[in-house]
């Protein structure tokens, strides 16, 4: 009998050594993506194109899971109240965690401490672009104009305290000029108001405004980042173009609530780097006018917290605000 008793044991604890893996075995089901911004959004538009890369190197489905609402909190709130076991991810972009945070009052969640940076997927730059309507043909003409004529050149964006707003800031901070913030509820309405002239300027992510300027119905002046875009080689950055200093990227990123254990987080990162480097994303992005980034958690996590802390002066020194 002792002996059946003791044969039984073994036989349930190799079952348990071979089936425990299996269990364990990361991921076993579909991951969700959420995005804090609307279908049809940019943010929305890269999520699905990483999500089709990310499921093919990572093994699972990736449900693109969009949560518009409340100024980027409402997705980023969803997201760090999940429970970190990997199944819940998200999108998150410049504005979610660079931005938002100096603009609202009691977030109900902390992003230094509640959630986790996976992989900074990609890097954009933002455009200023004038209405054909207008005579400018370099940065240097803007100033000058908006020097010349304080308060008269409208500058549109697609929402109070966007990128584009906060990067219209900078720049009046920069050149010392008066130029007047117009916001919209969204981008398109901007960019239309733009092509017909009702506003004189904006600055505005390549992803969305790039086909606009390549078929001549707004006219590129100059690119924000520290380097020319490989989408418009001819244009020259805005430091280069007369406002030296001048640096403003977009940028988006994967991150999950804050717990998520170190081998959940070094296979997403490692799957992650695997997706950006396929050729259809690679080639997609192109497109769009981004560019591919990558890296480990920790320098996505340093970006977060540099571009956090330069986006807080210019938007404390602006007085922007959402309620």
């Amino acid at each position: 009998m002792r002996r059946l008793t003791l044969l039984a044991l073994l036989a349930l604890l190799l079952t348990c050594s071979v089936a425990s893996p299996a269990l364990a075995e990361y991921p076993d089901r579909p991951i969700h993506l959420i995005v804090p911004q609307a279908a049809g959004s940019a943010t929305d538009t890269l999520a699905r194109l990483f999500a089709a890369s990310l499921g093919d190197a990572i093994g699972q489905p990736i449900v693109v899971d969009d949560r518009p609402g409340g100024a980027l909190t409402v997705g980023m709130d969803l997201t760090a109240k999940s429970p970190p076991d990997g199944y819940t991810l998200c999108m998150a972009p410049i504005g979610a965690l660079a931005l938002t945070p100096h603009m609202v009052d009691h977030l109900p969640y902390d992003i230094e401490h509640d959630f986790q940076p996976i992989v900074l997927v990609t890097r954009g730059q933002i455009l200023l672009a004038t209405s054909p309507t207008t005579s400018f043909k370099s940065v240097k003409d803007v100033i000058d104009y908006a020097k010349q004529n304080p308060g008269k050149l409208l500058n549109a964006s697609s929402s109070n305290g966007s990128p584009g707003h906060v990067d219209g800031e900078l720049f009046k901070f920069m050149t010392g000029t008066d130029i007047v913030h117009v916001p919209y509820k969204g981008g398109a309405s901007a960019i239309n108001d733009l092509i017909a002239g009702r506003v004189q300027l904006m600055f505005e992510s390549l992803n969305s405004i790039a086909p606009f300027a390549k078929s001549g119905q707004v006219r590129g002046l100059a690119v924000s980042g520290d380097h020319r875009s490989p989408a418009f080689p001819d244009l020259p950055t805005i430091a280069e173009a007369g406002v030296p200093g001048y640096t403003a990227e977009s940028w988006s990123g994967v991150i999950a609530p804050a717990g998520l254990p170190q081998p959940i987080i070094d296979k997403l990162n490692a799957a992650s780097n695997k997706a950006l480097q396929s050729d259809a994303f690679k080639a997609r992005i192109a497109q769009i006018g981004d560019e591919v980034a990558g890296g480990s958690p920790h320098e996505f996590g340093t970006l977060i917290s540099m571009e956090s802390r330069k986006w807080g002066e210019v938007i404390e020194r602006a007085g922007i605000r959402i309620e």
